[in-house]
Formats: C-alpha cells, structure tokens, sequence
C-alpha cells in the first residue's frame, strides 16, 4: 500500500520480479486526509484483493516504530498516531510501515536502477513535494527528508518539485535549471555515487534528466510509480524475516 496526498494505491507484488500481480487499485485520498478514512479506503482496498497476509503500507513523512512523525501533504492530525496498529485493528494481517520514499528506494536498489550499485545512492521522488531515500552500500539510511534541504532561502521542494514545475507552469528546460541548482546544494553535502530520479516526472526523463549539468550521474527510476507499492511489499517481506521485529519497525534491507 502506498499512501499519498492525492491517492492511495495499492497492488500484489511478486517479489521474485519486484513487479506488481495484476492490476494496482488507485482510490482519492480523502479530503480532508484523516486517519479514518484513510483507514477505510485502505481496508477496501486490501478486501479487493483478499489478503491476510503482512501488508507494507508507506506515509508521506517520517516513519518510526509506526509513527508518524511528521506529514507531508496529508492532515497534521496524523502526527503521534500509531499507523500500524491503527490498521491491525481493521485488517487481517500485520503491517509493515515506512516512509514513502524510503520504499521506493528500496525497491529501485534491488531490482532497477540501483540494483548493484555500491557506495552512496540517493533516490529522489519528485512529485508534490520531494522525497528521498539514502543508502550506503545497499542499506537504507531512513527518514533523511532532503526535500526541506534549505536552497537559496527556501525549502529544495518549494523550488523544484514537480508541483512547483505544473502550479507555475515551467517548461522543462526552465524545471531542469531548478533542479540542477537543488542538485548541487545536494552533492556539495553528501557527494553520492549515484542519483535516481523517480515520481511520475520519471516518465518524461528523456526531456529533462539530460539537461542536467551536475557531477554525479543522474539516471531515472525503472520501477517509476510501482516503487513505493514494491518497496513496501519488500519491506513487510523481510521485516517478517528478521528475528522478533518490533511492530511497524524497518529492518535493514540489503541487496541480493
């Protein structure tokens, strides 16, 4: 399950492949997005499909123990809830959360762009806002929110999210300089090895991602909007794994 601040999504994954089974089931996010009728909307979506086993659910803000800590395009309310137990009580199954881009990362470094690649990986999702994911060798650095990493004065995402690219209407070469600038801020802090660009923009990677001038290589997401789906499912697969996990705690998860 991947909750999102416009919809919340969700599908069976194959974990040989990293590729969803079927059809993913897309529902709008509820306005205002409180927590039970989130709950609902995930609940019919998990009925759809009649499962019972463990279900990764990710959340658009900083995940710990199953807490939010944080909420990025949702309601604030959902700040100190237990959004894993809150879904044990209406589902079958355990749950497994994380942060949204965290998911997709882990999904990109074990089975797309990322797959294999040691040193330093930053994953970015650029959609409302932006979201990543860090990596060291293949293990997950969480919760990292590089999106609010400050830029000339402002939140990176305030500049060079996608959101920004549609409300003010850039075009990509105009998008691609914003991005380039948020890129740099980045690499002089952490100087990766590697760069994944996701979100839906990673579509259109071929119209803005060579435009870009920065040191580090820069290549889009495979997996593009099933990452976070298949970085969750992957998720609640090894979390089941690890010996005696902590609900709703993520363990490392490694490449194969």
């Amino acid at each position: 399950m991947d909750i999102g601040g416009s919809g919340i999504k969700g599908g069976l994954v194959d974990l040989e492949k990293g590729q969803l089974i079927g059809e993913r089931v897309w529902i709008q996010t509820p306005q205002p997005s409180l927590p039970p009728p989130v709950y609902d909307v995930i609940g019919r979506i998990v009925a759809q499909f009649g499962w019972a086993g463990r279900i990764g659910v990710t959340f658009p803000g900083v995940m710990k123990d199953g807490v939010p800590h944080t909420a990025a395009n949702v309601d604030k309310s959902w700040i100190g809830t237990n959004l894993a137990e809150g879904l044990e009580q209406l589902i079958p199954g355990t749950v497994q959360t994380l942060n949204d881009a965290d998911a997709a990362g882990l999904a990109e470094l074990r089975y797309g762009a990322g797959r294999g690649r040691s040193g330093v990986v930053l994953m970015l999702t650029f959609g409302t806002g932006i979201g990543s994911a860090l990596f060291t060798n293949g293990v997950l650095v969480p919760n990292t929110e590089f999106g609010h990493i400050q830029v000339d004065g402002e939140d990176g995402e305030h500049r060079a999210s996608a959101g920004v690219r549609d409300r003010e209407h850039l075009g990509y070469p105009e998008w691609a300089a914003r991005v380039d600038r948020y890129l740099d801020v980045l690499e002089a802090g952490l100087w990766p090895d590697l760069i994944i660009v996701g979100g839906e923009v990673s579509r259109e990677a071929r119209e803005w991602v060579p435009l870009l001038t920065t040191r580090t290589p820069v290549v889009p997401a495979q997996l593009q909007n099933d990452a976070g789906i298949v970085g969750a499912a992957l998720a609640a697969a090894e979390a089941s794994e690890a010996p005696s996990p902590a609900r709703g705690a993520l363990p490392p998860v490694r490449d194969k």
